[in-house]
Parts: structure tokens; C-alpha cells; sequence
């Protein structure tokens, strides 16, 4: 099957659907859309994860398997919470989906501590030389911890004079801590082993730490808290120095 008969892409209305492995059952892509959408990506020639995974398994003669997992959705917007969600509860790593379900970051996968710190948004005042990190355009909720880790420590330009008098370096996503990390030493970008693989953004003059999760006490102290009141409405650039 290519293609839905007419009458049945019309009661269908916007859809969920998945690929999977059909020796192993495993879930390998989610995606939503209307008419003929679930169909589209059996003749994609692009080259991507998805595509090569559907070439190794045709060279096989296989056939993957497709399914409706949800469909009657009456706008687009409630079709991409559902994908959204789905890819949160599989995991974006764990999918050929090149990025995280729409607005994954705002309304993805959190614990009760991660929903609660974004909605009461309790400031606190950062005592200790400090670097803030805003990882904003990498960030989802669902990140294991070395992902955001990784993400956290560099690729930056900053003002090494400045950055190497921090002690603590923070996460910072929509104004709120996300993780605090003790700073170890800072190295030119690339010096280091990174589980990233968005190698095109190493250039001169930027940096990247290395460290660790700050003691418990300091990170139960700021995990989670505001730190809105410290940015400038306006302000681009992703680095703030405290204290230093």
C-alpha cells in the first residue's frame, strides 16, 4: 500500500503514526500528519538516519512495519503534542527522528521538581563566582545527564580571564537552573572528549570546561531556582559572568 483510499484519508483527520523494526518490533520513527503523510517517507532519498535505516532494511527485503497509533485529531497543534510526547516517552536517542517532538523544551517530559521549578519560578541570589550558561536552542527536559553536561560546557566564546575566576558553572534554560557543575579548568573547544556530535560549531576563540556535579549542598541549594531577574529583557548573549 502506497496510498489511503479517499474516503479514508478524510476520516482519518490528523494523525500519529510509527515505524518499527518487524523482526524486533522496536519503534524507530514518529511522526504525525494527514492523507498520505505516513507514505512519504518510503520514497525519501534523503540522507538521514531514517532513510538509511529503511535502505538496510530494504537490502534485507524487509518491510517495516507502519502503524495509526492515534488518529481523528481534529488541528495540527494537538497532533504535535501527541508526537511530542511520544518521542519524549521513547526517547529522541533512541529514534531515527532527527530532533525532539514540537515544543518538547516548554512542555516536554519532566519530573514533578522540573515542572514545579518552571511554573513557581522562585528567585534566589548567587553568592559564589559563577558563570551562567544558557543552553536554550540544545535543551529538552528528557536529557540524560551527560547530554546536558556536554551541552553545558562549551562550545563558547567567552572571556577566559573571566570564565577561569568561576567556580560553579550553571545550566540555564527559560531562567531556571538546571544543573550546577564545579569547574575544573577550561580548554580550547575540541580538547576534550564530547559525546556531541555538532562538531561544525568548534571555532577560534572559543572554550569549554571541564568539571563536576557541584556537592550536594550547593546544588540542592540553586537546582531549580530563578535566575530571570539577572538577564536584561533583550539580552542575546547566552554567557553571564557573577561574581567574578
Amino acid at each position: 500500500m502506497d496510498k489511503f483510499p479517499k474516503v479514508v484519508s478524510t476520516e482519518l483527520k490528523y494523525y500519529v503514526y510509527i515505524y518499527s523494526n518487524p523482526l524486533t518490533e522496536e519503534i524507530f520513527y514518529v511522526g504525525k500528519g494527514k492523507g498520505d503523510r505516513v507514505f512519504a517517507h518510503l520514497i525519501d532519498e534523503n540522507e538521514n538516519e531514517k532513510v538509511k535505516y529503511l535502505h538496510d532494511l530494504k537490502n534485507r527485503g524487509l518491510k517495516p512495519n507502519i502503524e495509526i497509533l492515534i488518529h481523528g485529531i481534529e488541528d495540527e497543534e494537538t497532533a504535535l503534542r501527541v508526537e511530542s510526547a511520544i518521542i519524549d516517552l521513547i526517547g529522541v536517542n533512541k529514534l531515527t527522528n532527527r530532533q525532539s517532538g514540537w515544543k518538547s523544551a516548554t512542555y516536554g517530559r519532566m519530573s514533578l521538581k522540573q515542572i514545579v521549578s518552571v511554573y513557581s519560578k522562585e528567585p534566589v541570589q548567587i553568592l559564589e563566582p559563577s558563570i551562567f550558561i544558557k543552553i536554550s536552542q540544545a535543551f529538552r527536559y528528557s536529557m540524560s545527564e551527560i547530554e546536558l553536561y556536554d551541552y553545558t560546557r562549551g562550545r563558547w566564546r567567552i572571556s577566559k580571564e573571566r570564565a577561569e575566576k568561576a567556580k560553579y558553572a550553571f545550566a540555564i534554560y527559560n531562567g531556571i537552573i538546571q544543573e550546577v557543575y564545579l569547574i575544573l579548568s577550561w580548554f580550547e573547544a575540541g580538547k576534550t572528549f564530547n559525546t556531541r556530535n555538532d562538531n561544525d560549531s568548534i571555532g577560534e576563540k572559543r572554550y569549554e570546561f571541564i568539571g563536576n556535579l557541584a556537592d550536594p549542598e550547593i546544588r540542592n541549594k540553586y537546582k531549580g531556582k530563578s535566575v530571570e531577574h539577572y538577564f536584561k529583557k533583550g539580552t542575546q548573549n547566552p554567557i553571564m559572568y557573577v561574581n567574578c
